[in-house]
């Protein structure tokens, strides 16, 4: 499976229950809130620049839409989507 042009397919990590600093516990469902998610790129089209497979991406919630692929679940979404490299 390869990403064609300037678009990121995309695995997103299960984030789970998480602590806060005040010691609050959220639920991954109470982090809708939240505009970034996490993921792993699985491939990069070939007009992406600054992203690679394997890097970790910051990109936002409602962008992209999902593809079932050998039964699992990616996401595809545009480059210009993604906010943080880490």
């Amino acid at each position: 499976m390869k990403a064609i042009g300037r678009n990121l397919i995309i695995s997103i990590e299960k984030e789970g229950t998480t602590k806060t600093q005040g010691g609050l516990l959220l639920s991954e469902n109470q982090k809708n809130d939240l505009r970034y998610r996490k993921a792993l790129v699985v491939s990069a089209g070939e007009e992406v620049s600054g992203i690679n497979k394997n890097d970790e991406i910051f990109f936002d919630r409602h962008a992209g839409h999902k593809i079932e692929f050998e039964k699992n679940i990616y996401h595809v979404i545009k480059s210009q989507d993604v906010v943080i490299v880490v």
